[in-house]
């Protein structure tokens, strides 16, 4: 297991968070906690930087759906960027990169 670690920067379209390591059952709760200390405003973006996620299991996607939840109540975007492939096919299998919008890196993502 990977400890989670967890670090927000500012990009012009709005928050970034950059999750390294694991986000599963005993850590995804993390990334819940953080996201009610997160605020964000009208037409902004929260980007997810998943480039040194390691592990991603149900609860860290349940944990990646609530970050949308949390985004959209605030009438923000969201979107997915570096995805690692493990999870990007998990993604793919289970719909969400239906739900998400994924870009190739965090800049890109919080730059459009």
């Amino acid at each position: 297991m990977s400890p989670l670690k967890i670090t927000t920067r500012d990009a012009p379209a709005g928050p970034v968070l950059e999750i390294i390591g694991d986000l599963d059952y005993a850590l995804a709760p993390r990334l819940r906690e953080r996201l009610t200390t997160l605020t964000l405003r009208p037409g902004q973006r929260l980007v997810l930087d998943l480039a040194g996620m390691t592990f991603c299991d149900s609860s860290g996607l349940t944990a990646l759906i609530a970050a949308r939840a949390h985004a959209h109540a605030a009438q923000a975007d969201i979107a997915l960027a570096s995805v690692p492939d493990g999870t990007l096919r998990v993604l793919r299998i289970v719909g969400l990169d239906q739900v998400f919008t994924l870009y190739p890196d965090s800049d890109t993502a919080a730059s459009v």
